[in-house]
């Protein structure tokens, strides 16, 4: 059986991880703080906050935003329900809107259309680590017409005077957009380093500060320290020093810091991350080269004049193929020993969304797009020979179901 994402694990790691248990230090402490570093090297971004997902990191960021009751944000209808969950925890109402015809991102359209009084942050989604128009996204709320509409409700929104855009990267670690890589592209940018991600801490992620002049990202990581470990002033490592026991709890705080263990596999993928890339670029243009002569197959964009993808993900699409259609090549696919799967069920297609009255009809473009999408297994340790059972096996099965 060809496997979908299975993480890059192997001695380097097992030794890291090992360095780490036999240090005596296991929880936030050194190494947690060096990948950080290490990230915001990387990024090219102010400060950087590692947290033990990519959903606490962003719940935590709304909070401390002062996104709640009565404000909006507005993200696409295609992405993981993550994306939207966090919103409804924040007590705001996720917006949803369509996304392009040329690939899989938020439309600006559509988002100049959502934006209302209420609006208090966009969250554009990079699906399958290609980035979406940060241009225009960061000019439009930088507008007159939609700076004009923006309700600041507490200090550090009067201080931006404008809609806060944070970039959901989930999937774009490593990808470039002009210059720049994802975490200096938004406001603020916020990883996932889950087991499938391109770089993996096991569970994890990372949040990436970026935010204009105005802002001490020295204070921000000192607050965020803090918020993400019960709203403690000290963590472990600062508590080990001779008679420095006492802390107090600034405000009540959350818990979703990462640990040593985590972060000692984070620095392995990350000081080789671009052999990995490059890797995973030559197994989106085999499969490139491998669907060219399909007269079905509709291939991802994965690079423009202004972006390269991090090759997370290759969603192949099925042209003219519906749901049930794209179900059945699916499992004629998976009878062949070969893993694929869907990204994603869009946010209204499920049963948490429908009931807040959502409807998938209010977004054309985000079904046609997963009504035939397919993503392909795309990792370090696949093989060429692998790639080009995939090829095989998703043609012949496309021939099963459809004729062609």
């Amino acid at each position: 059986m060809i496997p979908f994402s299975p993480p890059r694990i192997d001695q380097r790691v097992i030794d890291e991880v090992n360095a780490a248990l036999l240090s005596g230090w296991i929880t936030t402490g050194p190494k947690t703080k060096l990948f950080e570093k290490k990230i915001s090297e990387y990024c090219d971004c102010k400060t950087t906050i590692a947290v033990n997902s990519w959903t606490m990191g962003m719940q935590v960021l709304l909070d401390w935003w002062g996104i709640g009751e009565g404000d909006e944000v507005i993200l696409p209808a295609y992405t993981y329900c993550a994306s939207a969950n966090v919103i409804v925890h924040s007590g705001a109402k996720p917006v949803m809107v369509d996304i392009n015809q040329e690939d899989f991102n938020i439309s600006v359209a559509a988002i100049r259309e959502a934006i209302t009084p209420r609006t208090k942050a966009i969250m554009p989604v990079d699906i399958g680590g290609f980035p979406c128009d940060y241009n225009k996204i960061n000019n439009l709320v930088k507008e007159d017409s939609v700076r004009s509409m923006f309700q600041p409700t507490n200090e550090f929104q009067q201080k931006l005077n404008r809609i806060l855009v944070i970039s959901d990267a989930a999937h774009s670690f490593g990808a470039t957009f002009g210059s720049k890589r994802a975490g200096s592209h938004a406001d603020i940018t916020a990883f996932s380093f889950h087991a499938v991600k391109n770089l993996t801490t096991a569970e994890g992620g990372a949040l990436c500060f970026n935010l204009p002049e105005g802002f001490d990202h020295d204070e921000i990581y000192t607050q965020f320290c803090t918020m993400i470990l019960h709203g403690q002033n000290k963590d472990a490592l600062a508590k080990t020093q001779k008679g420095n026991w006492r802390y107090d709890v600034v405000e009540p705080g959350f818990k979703c810091n990462m640990t040593d263990l985590q972060a000692a596999i984070g620095l392995v993928e990350l000081e080789r991350y671009q052999e990995n890339l490059d890797r995973r670029k030559k197994i989106f243009q085999m499969y490139d080269k491998g669907f060219s002569k399909s007269k079905w197959a509709l291939t991802p964009l994965y690079v423009d004049d202004l972006r390269i993808s991090s090759f997370h993900l290759y969603q192949l699409r099925i042209k003219g193929a519906n749901e049930p259609q794209r179900d059945a090549i699916m499992q004629e696919i998976f009878n062949q020993d070969v893993s694929v799967n869907v990204h994603f069920l869009p946010l209204p297609t499920l049963t948490a969304y429908k009931k807040r009255g959502y409807k998938m009809e209010d977004y054309p473009e985000t079904w046609n797009k997963y009504q035939n999408e397919i993503s392909l297994p795309v990792y370090f340790n696949l093989t060429d020979e692998q790639v080009t059972t995939v090829i095989q096996s998703v043609i012949r099965a496309v021939s099963i179901v459809l004729g062609e």
